[in-house]
């Protein structure tokens, strides 16, 4: 459901400066794959604006993708998570001062993550939002002149929401199953739904729309957001990630980046499992740094003082590697049907 003309106006939002800023002194190296998206758009930004462009090939390990910055003096780098928490340890020593930003989507950006880059490269990472659907950028955090005054900590904060919603696209955030607005108190959590210029309308021939799209003309992004006074969104969950204990919902990606923080993990997920009291309750799935070694124990003393009682996992389950999809975010799909039949240990 793109058209000539959304994929024209996109691309002009991707050359906006406080969006990602598509210039023709840029080195673009979009790690995000074409076909995912059309690269965040960044194919067409580059082009539009003159740019160079950095095609990685089919070696995405995080040497490769190093190698690429640093030999290439990339100035702009997109990609997932998973890709970033592979290529940091591989820049240490290098010259990475050609960067400017280092655009991140497809899921939450871990605190450690971003902050880990801004240490390493002096840019913390640049958390992006955005689907398919959107074509897909529809929110850039970039901080505010008045952000940037505020001490390293409280910028770092900031810097695990999504930022605001990108100029050219509306948002809402709503109470389930209504067109209530929630309070921007950045607390109330609601569905989080867009439209725009870029912003499909519909699916083709498919009857998912729906499903999918309000009857006032919002595109349901099943995603679950917060937002705050100055129109910051924070992402809670998507929809089928959160996890309903006992009545209550429980973040997976509160857990994760709180899991992800502790220097010996080097990845971590977080899924439901059937409880016969609660309903679900979390299970922590960890991959363990190369080398280091965890007990369940040690991982759960790590996080117990930052997450209310009620959201620490029950469990921990230690795994060579999280399952990625093709693109490389988590698959907890994978993860869920791998351990569907998981008992948990008795409290």
């Amino acid at each position: 459901m793109y058209s000539h003309r959304s994929t024209f106006l996109h691309t002009f939002g991707a050359m906006t400066v406080d969006s990602l800023g598509a210039r023709e002194s840029d080195t673009i190296l979009p790690v995000v794959p074409m076909f995912h998206a059309n690269a965040w758009g960044l194919a067409h930004a580059a082009v539009a604006s003159g740019a160079n462009l950095v095609m990685p090939g089919p070696d995405l390990s995080g040497k490769a993708i190093a190698n690429l910055i640093v030999e290439e003096k990339v100035t702009v780098a997109a990609g997932v998570p998973t890709i970033w928490m592979a290529v940091l340890p591989e820049l240490k020593g290098r010259d990475t001062s050609s960067l400017r930003a280092i655009p991140c989507g497809g899921s939450a950006v871990p605190k450690a993550l971003s902050e880990g880059y801004r240490e390493q490269t002096g840019l913390p990472i640049l958390q992006a939002w955005g689907m398919t659907e959107t074509s897909p950028i529809a929110a850039v955090c970039t901080l505010s002149a008045a952000d940037q005054k505020l001490p390293q900590d409280e910028q770092a904060e900031l810097r695990t929401t999504v930022g605001q919603i990108a100029f050219g696209v509306d948002a809402r955030v709503v109470e389930p199953g209504t067109t209530n607005p929630v309070a921007w108190d950045g607390e109330t959590s609601g569905e989080l739904q867009c439209r725009g210029n870029w912003i499909a309308a519909t699916y083709y021939n498919d009857e998912r729309a729906h499903e999918s799209f309000t009857k006032d003309g919002w595109l349901r992004t099943g995603d679950v957001a917060t937002v705050d006074a100055h129109g910051r969104i924070r992402l809670v969950d998507r929809t089928k990630d959160l996890i309903k204990s006992g009545g209550e919902w429980i973040s997976s990606v509160e857990i994760e980046n709180e899991l992800m923080a502790h220097p010996k993990i080097k990845e971590a997920a977080v899924i439901g499992v059937p409880h016969p009291k609660w309903s679900e309750r979390p299970l922590a799935c960890v991959v363990v740094n190369p080398g280091d070694s965890l007990t369940k124990d040690e991982v759960l003393d790590h996080i117990r003082g930052s997450l209310a009682k009620w959201q620490v996992p029950d469990d921990v389950v230690f795994i060579d590697e999280v399952p990625k999809t093709s693109v490389g975010k988590f698959s907890k799909k994978t993860l869920r049907e791998r351990f569907a039949d998981y008992v948990l240990p008795e409290n």
